[in-house]
């Protein structure tokens, strides 16, 4: 048996407080916790991938390069700019990273790149 959302929203109208709205709000976040983790865990450590359009600042769209480890909670990588895309943020007028004129990959500083604003490469 399949519930439609319009069933979905008609049981939460009838919720009685607060506090159960509360427990279907959390439900709802688990759940869409569990559908991106699964959408994302291909993302990982040495695979190729492109930053999708989703990223800001937008000077980093369409870059490539490779997957680095993820953090803690697997939400963010550490992310590798391959050659070309290193030439690219260099020469960049947006571009507020220093890359020294020799560096052939250069990795994004900070706290990495949001898992879902990866889209991967197949080689």
């Amino acid at each position: 048996m399949s519930i439609g959302i319009d069933e979905v929203r008609a049981f939460i109208r009838q919720l009685p407080d607060a506090a159960a709205v509360a427990q279907v709000q959390e439900a709802a976040a688990r759940r869409l916790g569990e559908l991106d983790k699964a959408a994302h865990d291909g993302i990982v450590a040495g695979r190729r991938a492109r930053i999708n359009d989703s990223l800001r600042p937008a000077f980093l769209r369409r870059l490539t390069g490779t997957v680095q480890e993820r953090n803690r909670t697997g939400t963010r990588a550490g992310f590798l700019l391959d050659e070309e895309s290193t030439r690219l943020l260099r020469t960049d007028p947006r571009n507020r990273y220093r890359i020294p004129e020799g560096t052939k990959r250069f990795r994004l500083p900070g706290n990495g790149v949001p898992v879902s604003c990866l889209d991967l490469i197949e080689d």
